[in-house]
């Protein structure tokens, strides 16, 4: 007979992630590195070993005063983000195995979420659509075949 499943059940391994990429947020908050800016842990994909996680970032760019998505515009930002990240990792690992109970304590991986980047880019386009619609005249407007 097989089991019922409930809704609140989960894979082993998600809910590892979920808690590493909990407690790995909740301590970079804690960091006072002044290259980091706003940085929000998105996504953590823990190998199934439980020795590799890979930490998906998203980061804003505070240091012109605007908020905007770190994108390829700002490589040198990027760049800051990541060395930031990487110089904390042995830190927040330590953390990590301080925190939660495991029988490994994974090596941290920090890449940008690229669904970020790519999401931000869609907005651009469709924003740049948006003013080309409305600089044009006549579109928008109906045509004479559609006020019969």
């Amino acid at each position: 007979m097989a089991r019922p499943t409930s809704p609140r059940r989960y894979p082993r391994l998600a809910r590892v992630n979920e808690v590493v990429r909990e407690t790995l947020a909740d301590e970079l908050e804690r960091l006072n590195d002044p290259r980091l800016g706003l940085v929000t842990i998105t996504g953590v994909d823990v190998s199934a070993d439980l020795r590799h996680a890979t930490v998906y970032y998203s980061a804003l760019d505070t240091k012109k005063g605007a908020r905007k998505v770190v994108d390829a515009q700002a490589p040198e930002r990027q760049a800051e983000t990541q060395a930031a990240l990487s110089s904390a990792a042995p830190h927040l690992r330590a953390e990590l195995g301080r925190q939660v109970r495991m029988k490994y304590t994974p090596k941290l991986t920090f890449l940008e979420d690229p669904a970020i980047v790519q999401g931000a880019r869609i907005e651009e386009i469709l924003r740049d659509l948006a003013l080309d619609t409305s600089e044009t005249p006549g579109l928008g407007e109906p045509g004479p075949e559609e006020h019969a």
